[in-house]
């Protein structure tokens, strides 16, 4: 008599719960991640109402003005299409100043990352009064921007400033000066102040990554006879990859943004020669009264810093492991 041998039925991957086909195992992928959404939404919903109210909103509403007739009144009088961007580039000064923008950007920010590295690195050493030290680096950070930029601009003026005669009694220029009154002396300074005031920031940032370098290593590089700059350039500078790719991502974004410094000690001066995208934006609004104007050059500006940021984290890669 023969035995029928009945052989067990295939699994399907239910028995198990793991589906064994490709498209199955992605669908209920993408359910757990929709379900682990879901349950973190209480949690990550008030920032999310945050940056809805805070910044997608208002960008909507800006381009939105962009696209209409807004009287001086700010009367809406209806749509006009792209008719404001057009207006933008019949606007002959405005590549000065994007071009100014973008000196504006760069000078400030590899300004201050070179200098905070360099205080930073200072601030991580140990010697007498380090915590006073730390503590008056904070001071620029801790005062009103604007305070700051008025101390500078009322120092600077021509017959009473206490600037310009302490470059007068070291003979660093024959006579009082009106640096506020020229564009590019307005300008330099204004930069000198927008680092003077990134400087807190930046150094804090970077020292908080020198503290995290492992000492072993250090300890370890100087056991097998590599020199202070080899080690700071070879070990060090790299292990502050996170810090300064956060520190230089963040400072872009506020110094393109950056509006008072800038106001104070250009604001004087007639005509374009002085303007970044920031002040243009407000001369469209005080001066000239084109809200619809003043909008569709925020929208380009908000687009660039989008640009700016995307392009920057694709090739940086800010949170990168060393």
């Amino acid at each position: 008599m023969t035995q029928t041998i009945h052989e067990p039925p295939t699994q399907t991957g239910t028995a198990t719960g793991r589906p064994r086909s490709g498209p199955a195992r992605q669908r209920a992928a993408a359910g757990t991640r929709l379900s682990d959404l879901i349950s973190a939404l209480p949690w990550i919903g008030p920032a999310l109402v945050l940056i809805f109210g805070v910044v997608l909103f208002p960008a909507v509403v800006m381009f939105y003005n962009s696209t209409r007739d807004i009287s001086l009144s700010g009367l809406d009088k209806g749509p006009v299409g792209f008719a404001n961007y057009a207006t933008l580039l019949e606007f002959t000064p405005l590549g000065g100043i994007m071009l100014r923008t973008l000196i504006w950007v760069v000078a400030v920010v590899a300004l201050t990352v070179l200098i905070s590295l360099v205080l930073a690195q200072f601030l991580n050493k140990s010697f007498p009064g380090r915590q006073i030290v730390r503590l008056a680096v904070i001071i620029p950070w801790a005062a009103s921007v604007v305070m700051t930029t008025l101390v500078v601009y009322y120092g600077l003026e021509g017959y009473i400033g206490i600037i310009n005669k302490f470059l007068v009694d070291i003979q660093l220029i024959d006579g009082p000066y009106g640096w506020t009154k020229n564009p590019v002396s307005a300008f330099s300074w204004s930069i000198g102040i927008a680092v003077f005031v990134s400087l807190p920031f930046t150094t804090y940032t970077i020292l908080a990554g020198l503290q995290s370098v492992p000492g072993d290593i250090l300890e370890a590089a100087k056991m097998d006879g590599a020199g202070r700059i080899r080690t700071y350039f070879g070990i060090v500078l790299p292990q502050l990859r996170g810090a300064l790719s956060v520190a230089v991502l963040i400072n872009i974004i506020n110094v393109f943004n950056s509006l008072p410094i800038l106001k104070i000690m250009t604001g004087s001066i007639p005509g374009y020669d002085a303007d970044t995208v920031m002040t243009m934006i407000f001369k469209y609004i005080q001066n000239e009264h084109k809200i619809d104007v003043a909008s569709a050059l925020s929208v380009v500006a908000f687009l660039i810093v989008i640009v700016i940021v995307a392009i920057y984290v694709k090739v940086v890669k800010p949170m990168k492991e060393v």
